[in-house]
């Protein structure tokens, strides 16, 4: 079908190239080439090439790498998350989309830990909480014991600077 109805190709503000029904993927190659890209700057990835068509315009070409060197975290982060089995096995450079998938990944396991120690602590309060009814202690009579106790330091200060 794309054959019949011929291909759209954007380039960004606006820019489109069209292609004719049946073109050869070269044709359309050369026709982008040739286009001015909309005075937008040129990126590819980390592979030389040499492009004629950007350094006879004074054009600047842009590196930008496909790889990422992986910090000791990172590296710690891609094995916790099960893409490597050891740091050992990381190989010096990995595509950024994979460092970004692994800390997505941890950050959810760490979330899921975070989960799971707040429903045991939970647990753990209500235990606590239980064993101090059943010996008849609660947070108002410690209060209430606390101010007691206060009182009569207060009032055996007073006596002691009245002597």
């Amino acid at each position: 079908m794309l054959s019949a109805v011929g291909s759209l190709l954007r380039l960004g503000s606006g820019c489109a190239v069209r292609c004719a029904p049946g073109a050869s993927p070269a044709a359309a190659r050369l026709r982008v080439t040739a286009l001015q890209l909309c005075g937008l700057p040129r990126y590819f990835s980390g592979e030389t090439r040499s492009d004629p068509d950007a350094q006879s315009q004074g054009e600047p070409v842009h590196r930008v790498l496909a790889q990422h060197k992986p910090t000791q975290f990172d590296k710690k982060i891609l094995v916790w998350t099960g893409r490597f089995k050891s740091i050992e096995e990381i190989p010096p450079r990995v595509p950024p989309e994979m460092i970004d998938a692994a800390r997505n990944k941890a950050r959810v396991k760490a979330c899921y830990i975070m989960i799971g120690l707040t429903i045991i602590a939970c647990f753990a309060v209500i235990a606590s909480a239980k064993r101090a009814a059943e010996r008849h202690e609660s947070l108002t009579s410690w209060n209430l014991a606390k101010k007691a106790k206060w009182r009569e330091e207060a009032a055996l200060a007073a006596q002691d600077k009245t002597k």
